[in-house]
């Protein structure tokens, strides 16, 4: 992005606080709404893989895996094999564990098998929030709710693994599904559309 960063003197959801590049996410991606299928897939490997992790160590590795996984494209992830799952095992820039490797190319190959069927992947996310974006006017952030525990249910359905309510609550989160913003915090209640 080409534009001056917001101040560091705002105020923000406090783990945007702690460090400059969550403070930037925080800034210009967190909370916006994502439209695109692709994104919103590739959003929820990501979120996948920071299961039992901290978002800063999936932030500071994502040019590492969009390198590695051929810029989350679905297609070209679904052709993985053996040979790749091995690549990205000896990888240092991305997380390396083996299972949620395995579970981003079977995702792939749920994503595009949804597509063949006709079943756009944007459209069914967020048809399974109505309202969305939803407000949370709490100040309270949730682990999960009973519409990530639908979603989540609903993508395990159609394939998809290491989707459980807790990730697919984070991935909610970031691509603008649910406003988490703390009240105070300066983006609260902006939802501002991802082009």
């Amino acid at each position: 992005m080409n534009h001056k960063p917001f101040s560091p003197d705002l105020p923000r959801c406090t783990w945007a606080q702690t460090n400059p590049l969550l403070r930037a996410y925080h800034d210009e991606e967190w909370g916006v709404p994502v439209k695109e299928s692709q994104q919103l897939w590739a959003m929820l490997m990501l979120e996948g893989f920071q299961a039992g992790l901290s978002w800063l160590t999936v932030l500071k590795r994502r040019e590492g895996f969009l390198r590695a996984f051929a810029g989350f494209d679905p297609a070209v992830v679904a052709r993985f094999d053996e040979q790749d799952i091995e690549r990205l095992m000896a990888d240092p820039g991305i997380i390396r564990a083996r299972a949620k490797i395995e579970a981003t190319i079977g995702n792939a190959r749920a994503y595009l098998a949804m597509q063949a069927k006709g079943e756009d992947f944007a459209t069914f996310a967020w048809s399974m929030v109505p309202g969305a974006p939803l407000c949370n006017v709490t100040g309270q952030v949730l682990a999960q709710s009973p519409e990530s525990q639908a979603l989540s249910k609903a993508l395990k359905e159609r394939g998809f693994k290491f989707v459980g309510p807790v990730i697919v609550y984070a991935w909610m989160q970031a691509v603008g599904m649910v406003d988490d913003h703390d009240p105070k915090c300066f983006c609260y209640h902006t939802h501002r559309l991802k082009s």
